[in-house]
């Protein structure tokens, strides 16, 4: 038989196989290296009993950067550690790690090493008495796909949802997949922005992930962080105090503590735990945006302290504290290309110190990004429309995207601080000039979307009789 013919046989099989390789993991590449550094952190600093997947994991984004020989280093440590520490690991993680191994040895022109792991895997499947020689439906395999999705991002997070959501209607009741599926709708809550003060869908998950995993301060975290959000900051503060006494996953309790008492207003101990969480992942985009965010909180409070015209020590203060919540948001984005939220603070802290041309370059950079959230677009065009406003001086910008900021409908703070800022604009227009028909017919939109119709059918009605003699001034015909 002709290379070929064994090359297309092997393929063949490799596409019936449930691993990184079949999952369809969505992922851009410039997230690639922030993706790498993220599953060497959870490797060394989180605590859990599922480390076999982040090593498949690793090996999978080693070989899309590349490395092949590093990623069979990666799946070797898979593989030696549920030998050595998971005697009773389940066929499942032992499939997708061998139908990685296959994959990667396709990939590297090893056909028969490839062929080796993928009996391995046929093995096992007439073992389990499966319909398939190369897979097996069952939970654990399920709930391994659940992990892989979730790993890889937002792109992937509803994919992961319903892996777990499948996994939990045979076995509701087990630790693994209560605490993969707790962790995928709080990111989704966060996503979406579904909560608000007295609920959230994502606490009961956490609630029950906790009771299936009363060690797990990792989860205790998410959820005081969550409880917070909803407007239950006093039980969500017993949350994170048990998360921090217990010695688990301190990197990463460390990490949502500080996000928890910032937003407390406890910047300086947030500042702390950041610290401490950066000394062991230095490389975390996470944290130096967490980092970023606690800096511009200092310049907030300064600013308004001064009524925002520091002098003095204040002035001194403010400009250390604004240069280092640039410095942190510059490393978060440096780090991760793709952390669009980063960049809108970058580019409201360039603002803040005078940098315009930066801010402006920032603003461009996002503008041209089409798979930005809705949430952050709108906020983009709400920020840059502030910019045109009082930096460039331009009503007409300002003006134009206000509009685009609330022509995305998704009930928002910011959609309503667009409406407010737009409805400002328009009458500081009329203040220049009352027969203004494009501004009084956007006022009148403005009292629209507030739901005060009687005052906006009067500035559609000026605007309409403006338009009609405009058209028909007075002494000529029709």
């Amino acid at each position: 038989m002709s290379v070929n013919a064994d090359e297309d046989q092997v393929r063949a099989k490799l596409k019936q196989l449930r691993c990184h390789f079949t999952w369809n993991l969505l992922i851009e590449d410039t997230e690639l290296s922030d993706l790498e550094i993220r599953a060497f952190d959870e490797i060394e600093f989180l605590d859990t009993k599922f480390n076999v997947g982040i090593h498949n994991l690793l090996a999978y984004v080693k070989y899309l950067n590349g490395h092949n020989k590093e990623a069979l280093e990666s799946l070797k440590e898979a593989e030696d550690m549920m030998q050595a520490e998971h005697a009773d690991q389940s066929d499942a993680i032992k499939l997708v790690t061998w139908g990685n191994y296959a994959w990667l040895y396709y990939h590297m022109h090893r056909l028969t090493d490839a062929q080796i792991y993928l009996d391995k895997v046929e093995n096992t499947c007439k073992k389990s008495a499966s319909s398939s020689s190369y897979t097996i439906e069952c939970p654990d395999m399920d709930c391994a796909e659940g992990w892989a999705l979730l790993k890889f991002g937002g792109k992937n997070y509803e994919r992961a949802k319903a892996c777990f959501e499948k996994a939990l209607e045979v076995d509701p009741d087990n630790p693994e997949y209560s605490t993969g599926y707790a962790i995928v709708v709080f990111r989704l809550d966060g996503i979406n922005k579904t909560s608000y003060v007295g609920e959230a869908f994502c606490v009961e998950p956490l609630k029950r992930a906790i009771r299936l995993n009363p060690e797990d301060a990792y989860i205790k975290a998410l959820l005081a962080v969550k409880l917070q959000e909803i407007g239950q900051e006093a039980e969500g503060e017993k949350y994170i105090e048990e998360a921090l006494a217990n010695m688990s996953s301190q990197t990463y309790v460390y990490r949502y503590a500080a996000k928890f008492y910032r937003k407390k207003g406890a910047i300086d101990k947030a500042l702390q735990l950041l610290r401490m969480a950066l000394q062991a992942t230095p490389s975390s985009a996470f944290l130096h945006h967490q980092m970023g965010l606690c800096y511009r909180a200092k310049s907030y409070q300064i600013n308004t302290a001064t009524n925002w015209q520091p002098r003095g020590q204040d002035r001194e203060n403010n400009d250390r504290v604004a240069k280092s919540a640039i410095s942190h948001f510059e490393r978060a984005v440096e780090l991760k290309p793709t952390f669009d939220i980063a960049y809108l603070h970058l580019a409201e802290m360039y603002v803040q110190v005078g940098s315009y041309s930066k801010a402006e370059d920032v603003y461009q950079k996002l503008l041209r990004v089409r798979s930005l959230e809705e949430e952050t677009r709108q906020e983009l065009y709400f920020r840059y429309g502030r910019f045109q406003e009082f930096q460039k001086k331009s009503l007409v910008d300002a003006i134009i995207y206000y509009l685009k900021a609330i022509k995305i409908e998704k009930p928002s703070f910011i959609r309503d601080k667009s409406i407010s800022a737009l409805e400002k604009v328009v009458l500081r227009k009329l203040q220049k000039n009352a027969v203004d028909i494009e501004s009084l017919s956007i006022l009148g939109f403005t009292y629209k979307l507030k739901g005060e119709m009687n005052k906006a059918l009067e500035y559609y009605e000026r605007a309409l009789r403006l338009a009609v003699n405009f058209e028909n001034p007075v002494g000529h015909t029709p």
